[in-house]
Formats: C-alpha cells, sequence, structure tokens
C-alpha cells in the first residue's frame, strides 16, 4: 500500500463510494474533487428544495454539507460513519443557486475525526458553516488495498 498515491487511492475510495451513493445523486449532487481529507460537492437549488418563505430549506443544505463531509472522512481506505453533526446557518440560499460544499479534515486520530465544512453561495458569502465529527466501524471500501 505505501507504493500508491494517497490521492489515487482517495479517488478510487469515493468512486466506490458514489456508486451507491443514490441519496446524494438525487439530489442532483456533483463530486467535483475529492483528496486525502478532503472532498467538494456541488449541488443546484430547485424550487422543490424551497420552504414556504422561498429560501433554501436548511435540511436540504445540512444534507449537503454532511455529503462533503461524507466524502471527505472516506478517503482513506476505512469505513468511517457520522458520529455527530452540526450546522449553523448564516445567510439564505435560494433556488437556481449552484452550492458548494467544501469538508476538511481537522483532526483524524485513532478511530475518530473531525471536519469543516463550508457552503458558500455563488457570489462568495458564506450559506452555512457544518462541522462532523466520524467514528471509524469495521470494514474497508477496497480490500485489495489492505
Amino acid at each position: 500500500m505505501s507504493a500508491v498515491n494517497p490521492q489515487a487511492l482517495a479517488e478510487a475510495f469515493a468512486k466506490a463510494m458514489w456508486t451507491n451513493d443514490l441519496a446524494s445523486q438525487g439530489l442532483g449532487m456533483s463530486l467535483e474533487k475529492v483528496a486525502p481529507g478532503e472532498a467538494t460537492i456541488s449541488m443546484t437549488v430547485t424550487a422543490a428544495m424551497c420552504n414556504g418563505l422561498g429560501l433554501c430549506h436548511g435540511g436540504y443544505l445540512f444534507t449537503l454539507a454532511d455529503s462533503a463531509f461524507a466524502f471527505a472522512c472516506n478517503t482513506y481506505n476505512q469505513h468511517p460513519v457520522a458520529q455527530q453533526g452540526a450546522i449553523t446557518f448564516i445567510a439564505p440560499a435560494y433556488a437556481d443557486e449552484r452550492l458548494t460544499a467544501r469538508a476538511s479534515e481537522v483532526c483524524r486520530e485513532g478511530r475518530g475525526g473531525i471536519y469543516d465544512v463550508s457552503v458558500p453561495n455563488p457570489a462568495g458569502k458564506t450559506v452555512a458553516e457544518f462541522r462532523g465529527h466520524s467514528r471509524t466501524v469495521n470494514g474497508v471500501h477496497l480490500p485489495d488495498f489492505d
């Protein structure tokens, strides 16, 4: 495994995971970038994602950020799952906006990890900030890399 490029591994794990991620795909998300401990996912807000005030429903913002978090912490050949996630809504998002969630690893030690996700709007204004805690469970993405 030491001879294999960490970036190539992160991409292989993301590809394997994306194939089965029907939730993210079903919401029209796109995996834009993945690297060890990082992921960028984008999604266009549709009218069906807006609440009674005409704003993107917070649940969809959480889901976008959570998906980026999931891909960032799954860039190693382990199975981390979300242990905890919290989001702070900062500014509204609207239908037809393409939002991009950028997740980055803060720390990863033992079976735990902490990841921050920023979600700006197309103008660069922060819409939401998310922090996720991961916990590694049994299993690997690709047994051949163990």
